[in-house]
């Protein structure tokens, strides 16, 4: 055989463009209240516990209760993706990415969403008649980090915080960590523990609650520098207000000679409705 038969060597190419590794859409929107709304601003109104008078004559007066209203204002945000493929790109490919954009745009859209909750959740929220006054999440809300991780010790004083606040149980609880939180588990449960198995369970994706919590694991919760800001949280206790579903527009840019244009958009705003259902666990990593 000829020496130069290198010369004939081809290379074969995918005929395919696989995505690299990411959060793939929003991993909380199915844990909090969402709700279409309409307008720059979205306000959404609370009634507070009332207490009852005991009756003690005939014929008295009927007592008049001031029930207790708050209420919550979300400020909307909009939120903008969009990429060129050129025609002349299309002759220099063996595929169209057009389709690959697409989902590379409602990833990143999803967790466009996940940021806006991550901040509501420990943010400031607006409150009052117009929204101008400030409410800090309360430090009796947060759990120190006493330089250690992510503890069962955590987890069941974050559960005290709800029921002590007589969060309804019925409502669904989660709890949004890190990769890292779950490692401190395992690593903190000796194998002798009862609880070792359901932690191990839960690492392994076999099961996804634990001390009363559905987890939720992200890797877009806040650093301080020292600790990992990790959120515990009854499900209504944060709200999105959705002013526009993510929506795609595939078409053709006359102004950009006629390239395609994958634009992805939308609009939406959160915010905490009531501190006592949040709980921050100050996590060292």
């Amino acid at each position: 055989m000829s020496t130069q038969i290198t010369t004939a060597f081809v290379n074969q190419f995918s005929a395919n463009v696989q995505m690299l590794s990411q959060q793939m859409g929003s991993l909380l929107r199915n844990a909090v209240d969402i709700e279409s709304v309409n307008g720059e601003k979205a306000f959404f109104d609370q009634v507070g516990s009332a207490a009852a008078v005991k009756r003690t004559s005939r014929h008295g007066d009927t007592p008049l209760i001031e029930t207790p209203h708050t209420r919550r204002m979300v400020t909307m945000s909009d939120y903008e993706y969009a990429d060129l493929i050129d025609d002349q790109d299309r002759v220099r490919l063996l595929i169209d990415p057009t389709s690959t954009y697409g989902r590379a745009a409602a990833a990143a859209m999803g967790r466009a969403m996940d940021d806006e909750i991550i901040a509501a959740a420990l943010g400031t929220s607006l409150t009052g008649k117009d929204g101008s006054t400030s409410t800090a999440l309360p430090a009796g809300q947060k759990i120190a980090h006493g330089s250690a991780g992510l503890t069962i010790a955590k987890l069941v004083s974050a559960k005290e915080l709800l029921d002590a606040a007589s969060v309804d149980p019925s409502i669904p609880r989660h709890i949004i960590v890190s990769p890292k939180q779950v490692s401190d588990l395992l690593n903190n449960t000796t194998v002798t523990s009862s609880d070792f198995n359901t932690v191990k369970a839960l690492a392994q994706g076999e099961i996804n609650t634990f001390v009363g919590f559905n987890f939720i694991v992200s890797n877009r919760l806040t650093d301080d520098g020292t600790s990992r800001q990790v959120i515990a949280f009854a499900s209504d206790g944060l709200k999105v207000a959705m002013g526009k579903e993510p929506s795609a527009k595939i078409d053709e840019r006359a102004d950009k000679s006629y390239a395609t244009q994958v634009y992805y958009c939308q609009t939406m705003g959160a915010t905490r409705m009531e501190e006592a259902k949040v709980c921050e666990l100050a996590c060292t990593e």
